[in-house]
């Protein structure tokens, strides 16, 4: 188990399985899931709103990094900004985890660069934006809805192995918590660090689960070692 191994990648199916599971290898399907597998390869056109200039950013660009890969809809809508601002609100603590971030939308690096600048909420953003204006990045994350040509609520966070550690995907009308997200990413870098587990709502100072040292010991008796009250609190 994961929990107990570390995080190791999904291995990769071979084409030729992957046309013997579909009959029809011309019909597209979104993925089930990005967790476990490793970051797909990507170029495509941004908005760097951090310094007003448009680049190229690419896979490679995230190699040996904690990464967020956050998608959204569209530019010029309205959860999506309340989103963006979210998470530049908290770019300076993503900065001392040492996660970089990138925003992903079917959008225009030329859309990007006016949203940034015209919607009010989005003053003073330093997040760069990705443009998936093919589209082929979204599909590649397996979050592009292809009949509306836009990108579901996905959010990917990969370790410096390039291995997709945690996600979460939703539809439009709701929109996600930074916050919650910030302790995911500090659970999962003192996870990988220590090769302890932690429990539900761990957070730092709280016990975490030392399976790497007494497996046999915890196995069937989780509950030797953390209440129900300990998670709760």
């Amino acid at each position: 188990m994961a929990c107990v191994n570390g995080v190791k990648p999904l291995k990769k199916k071979k084409k030729e399985e992957v046309l013997t599971e579909n009959k029809n290898p011309e019909e597209k399907s979104m993925s089930t899931t990005m967790v476990r597998q490793e970051m797909p390869e990507f170029e495509m056109e941004a908005y760097d709103a951090k310094t007003g200039h448009y680049k190229t950013v690419s896979s490679k660009d995230y190699k040996d990094k904690w990464t967020v890969v956050c998608f959204y809809p569209a530019d010029f809508t309205f959860v999506c900004p309340t989103e963006i601002a979210a998470m530049n609100a908290h770019y300076d603590e993503f900065q001392k985890l040492g996660v970089e971030i990138l925003a992903v939308s079917v959008d225009s690096k030329f859309s990007h660069k006016r949203f940034a600048e015209t919607e009010p909420i989005l003053k003073g953003l330093k997040l760069t934006m990705g443009a998936d204006t093919t589209l082929e990045v979204s599909r590649a994350f397996g979050v592009l809805v292809e009949e509306e040509g836009v990108a579901l609520r996905g959010r990917f966070l990969f370790n410096p192995d390039g291995v997709c550690v945690a996600q979460e995907v939703q539809a439009d009308s709701v929109g996600r918590n930074v916050n919650e997200f910030l302790r995911q990413i500090t659970a999962w870098q003192h996870a990988s660090k220590t090769g302890e587990v932690c429990p539900a709502g761990w957070r730092p100072g709280k016990k975490t689960l030392p399976v790497n040292t007494d497996v046999e010991k915890m196995t069937g008796r989780v509950g030797d070692y953390i209440t129900l009250e300990e998670i709760l609190s």
